[in-house]
């Protein structure tokens, strides 16, 4: 009871606002689109023989706030509209495009003109209400909802419809929750109406006397995003270790084994060179060293080493037989 209340107030609100605009001279106009979407919004004011629309402005007062913002001054973009920016752009007959529009869009855009400072005409008015769908799982049941953005309060009527017919109506098997702008339908995941992947599924919203029929998408800031596989990534993660680990005792390995090759000299050879030395250092023999024809010393003649040779021998002999005796 309350809530047809609201609607015959909300209803005889738009009356009187429609009242307003028609004895002030303003021209007004409404738009309903998906978020996601692009809109054109015309400018039913505009003076003929303008040059870039350099006698239109566009201002923007939104939903959710009451701050008003100067989208385009005198056909350029303004400065001040922080994201929206990129996504707007005027048309040589001064109409405003929105491309890709959000939540955030609807609200009321107003179109003036102005000559030497001065505003020519009423205002051109539009209404833009923004419709959003979403999704949501839970175990084995998944519920749809369709919601409208809107300029004030909302004076929509929405429900979903497939293949034309009321879904919540006489439907035990779907159950439908119901609120000012927005309609909610849950179900079973197996349930043919969500497996059928088909466009049978609409949003419908009625404005007034214009009913507009929208196919179930979830809008781009509404898709979720994809969801990570943990077990593929530690699956991933572990082989990356196992290769580490493997990597690591191949290097080992290799500088065990050449250490290993840098073997030490045995006791025999430590021995001999020992001995080498010490023969060479004592001894009448360390003194006769074999010199070649370059200077370069020789190996040291151990042959006889410590007996006089023959022909010494043989001078002493000589020497005794001459030599008297004393």
């Amino acid at each position: 009871m309350v809530e047809f209340r609201w609607i015959k107030m909300s209803l005889f609100l738009m009356l009187v606002l429609h009242f307003t605009a028609a004895a002030t001279g303003q021209l007004y106009l409404s738009f309903t689109v998906r978020a996601g979407d692009d809109v054109t919004l015309s400018c039913e004011n505009v003076i003929k023989d303008q040059n870039n629309c350099d006698s239109t402005i566009w201002l923007f007062i939104g939903s959710r706030s009451t701050a008003t913002v100067e989208l385009v001054t005198l056909g350029q973009i303004g400065k001040n509209t922080n994201s929206k920016s990129d996504r707007l752009s005027v048309t040589a007959n001064c109409s405003l495009v929105i491309k890709k529009v959000t939540v955030e869009d609807a609200g009321r855009y107003v179109c003036r003109q102005f000559i030497s400072g001065q505003q020519q005409g009423p205002d051109s008015v539009v209404d833009l209400s923004v419709i959003t769908m979403t999704e949501h799982k839970d175990s084995d049941k998944v519920t749809l909802s369709c919601s409208v953005s809107t300029n004030g309060r909302c004076t929509h009527t929405v429900k979903w419809l497939y293949k034309g017919q009321d879904l919540g109506k006489d439907n035990q098997e779907v159950k439908t929750s119901q609120s000012p702008c927005n309609v909610s339908v849950t179900f079973k995941a197996s349930h043919y109406i969500y497996t059928s992947n088909s466009n049978s599924l609409k949003c419908a919203v009625t404005d007034g006397n214009k009913v507009q029929q929208f196919p179930f998408r979830l809008q781009p800031s509404a898709e979720k995003p994809a969801r990570t596989d943990w077990s593929v990534l530690n699956y991933i993660m572990l082989v990356m270790r196992v290769a580490e680990l493997l990597l690591i005792t191949v290097i080992t390995v290799l500088l065990i084994r050449a250490r290993g090759n840098q073997r030490p000299p045995d006791d025999s050879t430590v021995l001999n060179s020992e001995g080498s030395r010490a023969v060479r250092r004592s001894g009448p023999a360390a003194s006769q060293v074999h010199h070649d024809e370059d200077g370069h010393d020789g190996t040291v003649n151990y042959e006889n080493v410590g007996e006089p040779s023959a022909s010494v021998r043989l001078n002493n002999l000589h020497t005794n037989i001459n030599s008297p005796e004393k």
